[in-house]
């Protein structure tokens, strides 16, 4: 005797289709803080071996980068000199831009101070090479903790800071460098003979362009700050005349004692900090769109 199925029931009890689980989402184990650490070795690791490979390939040019690059300005070929001396003839003004260098010798007063210049000189030159790179290692390392606004609001950070990077470097290298080798150089003391070191010129040169390329970073900083809503133009304006005597004071130490090159790099630094605040209200007016009642 046969028991009549119900409605919509099958006779066959293995006619019923399993439903199928959905797969659950791998829930992302949080790093401990030795994972951390494994993973800062291994982006220090990536950054130094780009480090150490742009040093060698410096390295490996020896005379022709310092002649080409470190000792350029003390050559009257540089193109600082021409490009000066084409823009006074270009404004009709003859020759009265034209600048030509300082004639000097260099010279070493150590036996070691060849090789250990030409050892800094390749560590510093490789690290301007690779700075894109390190940069983004280590945004690589930052990255994972940000939330995604955060990382929404700093996209092409790397791009950007190795751009305005550049920029400073070059404006050290191609605009202050030029007046303050000349200043330098050319400076004397009666009785006293003036002789430069190879040392002294790599340090001088150093120091008109690293500091220069990491000012240029500042609207970068003000921009991303003020993304966040962590900087207000209202706040820059209020210390405008403390950052006015800061970059006096920073044009004082990164560069020589004469009025021309304080003026050639603190100029600039002001006008950056003018660009930050105007960058930074315009940002806030946004953050404020967004965030505010």
């Amino acid at each position: 005797m046969s028991i009549p199925c119900l409605p919509g029931i099958p006779d066959n009890p293995m006619a019923f289709k399993r439903k199928k689980k959905k797969p659950k989402k791998p829930v992302e184990k949080e790093m401990s803080f030795l994972d951390h650490l494994e993973e800062l070795r291994m982006h220090i690791i990536r950054a130094l071996i780009a480090l150490v490979t742009a040093a060698v390939l410096v390295y490996i040019l020896g005379d022709r980068f310092f002649d080409s690059i470190i000792f350029a300005p003390k050559y009257p070929d540089f193109l600082s000199y021409r490009a000066m001396c084409g823009l006074s003839q270009a404004l009709g003004l003859g020759e009265r831009l034209c600048m030509s260098p300082v004639d000097f010798e260099l010279m070493t007063v150590g036996m070691g101070e060849a090789f250990l210049t030409h050892i800094k000189v390749a560590l510093l030159g490789g690290l301007v090479v690779a700075f894109p790179f390190v940069f983004w290692e280590f945004w690589k390392f930052i990255k994972p903790g940000l939330h995604k606004k955060e990382v929404k609001t700093t996209r092409g950070i790397v791009f950007v800071c190795s751009l305005l990077f550049t920029f400073g470097v070059a404006f050290g290298y191609f605009i202050i460098s030029p007046f303050a080798v000349n200043f330098l150089a050319g400076y004397e003391i009666s009785g006293v003979k003036n002789t430069v070191t190879i040392s002294s010129m790599v340090n001088y040169m150093i120091m008109f362009t690293v500091p220069t390329g990491l000012a240029f970073e500042l609207p970068l900083v003000v921009y991303y700050l003020s993304k966040l809503g962590l900087v207000t133009p209202e706040g820059m304006r209020s210390y405008r005349k403390h950052a006015f005597v800061t970059i006096l004071v920073v044009a004082a130490v990164i560069t020589p004692p004469d009025v021309i090159t304080q003026f050639l790099i603190g100029v600039p630094l002001y006008i950056l900090y003018e660009l930050s605040i105007y960058i930074s209200a315009r940002e806030a007016r946004r953050f404020e769109a967004e965030f505010g009642d």
